[in-house]
């Protein structure tokens, strides 16, 4: 007699992108788990891309680390090992790091794929058992110019200030240096009902994308240029009389150094910049100004610069002056890219912060977390370097490095130097899912559990904190890295504050976070199983009294189901003490902005060039990004088979004038080259980017390394380095 059973399912969400699209996990029939819609998560709606369907691929054994490796001393090899052997290879040498340089010799760098309580446990890790002020993450390579601007003009940093949900109900979205029908194709959806509902959609990018195919307008300016675009429409508007005064009197302030800025960018000179017609300027000035609600959504395009703080900021001006900040579906926000890189960036992960996005420089916010710890608030260490900064620096200041969740060898700029780097290191250990490029280096290779063999909290770049629930045990000799932790802290001298339960984890989360800028006190697991269709948003205070400082100002809410004005939510200063739980926060800064003030601040910012424009010697723009089958430095989709069919390898993406004047043909192979190293990968020739551009996707290692050739300089706020515009040239390989 055949069983009828129905096989268990797991609501969960998918590992890859900050959209984390729920989806159900089924056992399959022929063993391993089968992905299943989940069509009542809002987000997503059921959809999902290629990645996130096979998924449940890199769970197989036969592409994943199923045991510790450790390097053999006289061979150089790295060979199987046990837990035992692996982890006190680990403590050993980082405490003989410490002894004999100094607790800042060791050295700590995350991933934004981390679970919130392994981000919150990493930097506890580092500050509390290693004492050291280097750690630092790969989300410093995805979000943090957005952040730095968002905290910079509004007082918070939360990716986008509303859901998902009111894209489609606004008038007009600009949208500036994103291709989400590749990065996050289930997202696409909103547009294409932004423009069904009546809506107007403006994509601003050097590559007429699959994105920019649905726009009603399309800006293709010269890469390292968003910045002068942004400060030309604002000129424009000004020019026009298009600025909401009333707005900008009761709610900003530093409005005149900002007008006077944007006014030394009048069309014709920005013209001559980016390439876009002033007939084009114009037009965008007036859609996004005839709607009467519009939204500036950007991503890594304008972002990952040298000048990527103030090219956001003159975004944000854009919304300030024109009244589309702080009201109904509105405002500006950032496409937060990784999986985790909104909670990633909360919880102490990053070189400068403490959990609840609170700073390390505060006084008040170091002793509130040391007391959650159990530790003297002076024993905390300060600021460390930034990502870039920590990498340049191995082999030098830093002789031990401890990697969670990151393959820099292929995802870091002038990756070659970077690589070079970690080998000149005295000691490297990595923890991951698979044998990476960067793991290929290490000293020892711990084996760690992933998405669907884990459970834990991750937040979307919505603002919307999720539980991840396990479906599947991970095989024998797999461990958690919450387990990794525990177990070197306890060899390190702390058997106690480690403990591997993400939940009991995330309780000690709640109680450093209550009251700081990202407060998750009044979430906890149970309320997120309660809640496991939609989620909870941050700011969301004590549900109990956990205690802590307040909520933090200007987190006022939309209140109940489809309330515009704030009438239904907590008050932007309210205590803990909720006769209901807190509701959570969906849509921020409708009654103030989280300032001292209240009140948004522009800030005035000039176009200045990149850190490396093109000369004669290395004459063309090389531009980076991702492709719709691959995710960041590809260390698991080119693992799946069905994924690397649809995108098998780099490739030198050039318009048809450019490949005439060189003589470079479809497919040919083509050297790029630039001052920091060389990539070869097969022409694709196409009128679809600028004729003074070329664009490379960086998933790939070896000779077709996108990343051998961007530039690490570094914004001066936020520290991300310009990977978005570097100068190139192009070698024609013909066979001899």
């Amino acid at each position: 007699m055949h069983s009828t059973a129905t096989p268990p399912v797991t609501a969960t969400h998918c590992p890859y992108c900050a959209l984390q699209c729920g989806m159900d996990l089924a056992a399959s029939p022929g063993g391993g788990v089968e992905v299943r819609e989940r069509a009542g998560f809002p987000v997503n709606r059921g959809a999902l891309c290629g990645k996130g369907r096979t998924a449940p691929a890199v769970l197989s054994s036969r592409v994943r680390l199923t045991e510790p490796l450790v390097r053999d001393r006289a061979t150089g090899r790295l060979a199987a090992a046990t837990w035992e052997e692996a982890l006190d290879r680990i403590a050993g040498e980082l405490s003989r790091t410490r002894a004999a340089h100094g607790a800042d010799a060791c050295g700590v760098f995350g991933g934004g794929g981390l679970t919130n309580e392994k981000a919150y446990a990493l930097g506890k890790f580092a500050r509390v058992v290693l004492g050291t002020s280097q750690i630092d993450y790969n989300g410093r390579f995805c979000m943090s110019s957005a952040a730095a601007a968002g905290q910079r003009a509004f007082g918070l940093d939360r990716g986008l200030p509303f859901p998902l949900e009111d894209i489609p109900r606004t008038g007009c979205v600009i949208l500036v240096g994103s291709n989400l029908a590749e990065t996050m194709p289930p997202a696409l959806r909103y547009l294409t009902e932004l423009r069904e509902n009546g809506g107007t959609l403006i994509v601003v990018d050097p590559r007429r994308t699959r994105t920019a195919e649905h726009a009603d307008l399309h800006l293709a300016p010269r890469p390292g240029t968003d910045l002068a675009l942004a400060l030309g429409l604002l000129h424009l508007i000004v020019a026009e009389g298009r600025t909401d005064e009333e707005f900008i009197a009761e709610r900003t302030s530093g409005w005149e150094e900002a007008r006077a800025a944007a006014m030394a960018h009048w069309p014709e000179h920005v013209e001559r910049i980016t390439g876009v017609p002033v007939p084009q300027l114009r037009d965008a000035a007036r859609l996004f100004c005839d709607a009467k609600a519009s939204m500036v959504l950007t991503a890594r395009g304008p972002e990952q610069q040298s000048k990527g703080t103030d090219t956001v900021g003159a975004w944000i001006n854009l919304c300030l002056a024109t009244g589309r900040a702080g009201r109904p579906l509105s405002g500006y926000g950032c496409l937060t890219g990784q999986g985790n890189g909104q909670g990633g960036r909360e919880h102490g992960q990053k070189a400068d912060q403490l959990p609840g996005y609170r700073k390390l420089t505060d006084p008040a916010a170091r002793a509130h977390v040391a007391k959650v710890w159990g530790v003297d608030p002076e024993s905390l260490p300060g600021p460390g370097r930034s990502a870039y900064e920590l990498l340049d620096a191995l082999g030098g200041d830093v002789k031990s490095l401890l990697l969670m969740g990151s393959n820099p060898v292929v995802s870091a700029p002038r990756a070659g130097h970077v690589e070079e780097r970690l080998r000149s290191l005295d000691f490297l250990a990595v923890a991951d899912v698979v044998l990476s490029e960067t793991a290929e280096l290490a000293d020892v290779v711990l084996p760690v559990t992933q998405w669907a063999e884990e459970t834990g909290t991750v937040t979307n770049l919505e603002g919307r904190v999720l539980l991840r629930r396990r479906a599947v045990s991970a095989p024998a000799g797999v461990r958690s890295d919450l387990e990794v932790l525990h177990g070197l802290a306890a060899r390190l001298g702390h058997a106690k504050g480690f403990p591997a339960e993400p939940e009991e984890v995330f309780e000690e989360l709640r109680r450093a976070s209550a009251g700081g800028p990202a407060d998750y006190s009044g979430i906890s697991y149970a309320r997120l199983a309660e809640n496991e269709g939609e989620g909870l948003f941050w700011p969301c205070g004590s549900e109990g009294g956990l205690g802590g400082e307040g909520e933090p100002r200007g987190a006022g809410d939309l209140g109940g189901e489809g309330g515009l004005g704030g009438e239904g939510g907590p008050g932007c200063e309210g205590d803990f003490a909720h006769a209901a739980p807190h509701p959570g926060t969906r849509r921020l800064f409708l009654d103030r902005f989280a300032t001292e003030d209240g009140r948004a601040r522009f800030v005035p910012v000039v176009h200045r060039a990149a850190a490396e424009e093109p000369d004669a010697e290395y004459p063309v723009l090389l531009t980076t990004g991702r492709v719709l089958a691959q995710y960041q430095s590809g260390a698991q989709t080119r693992r799946v088979d069905e994924l690397n069919s649809a995108a098998p390898g780099p490739f030198v993406e050039l318009h048809p004038r450019l490949a005439a004047r060189l003589r470079i043909a479809e497919g040919e192979p083509v050297a790029v080259v630039s001052r920091r190293g060389r990539a070869v990968a097969p022409a694709r020739v196409t009128s679809s980017i600028r004729s003074d551009t070329v664009f490379m996707p960086f998933h790939w290692p070896g000779e077709g390394r996108a990343n051998s050739l961007t530039h690490p300089a570094l914004d001066p706020v936020s520290r991300m380095p310009e990977f978005k515009v570097c100068a190139v040239r192009l070698e024609p390989l013909r066979p001899s």
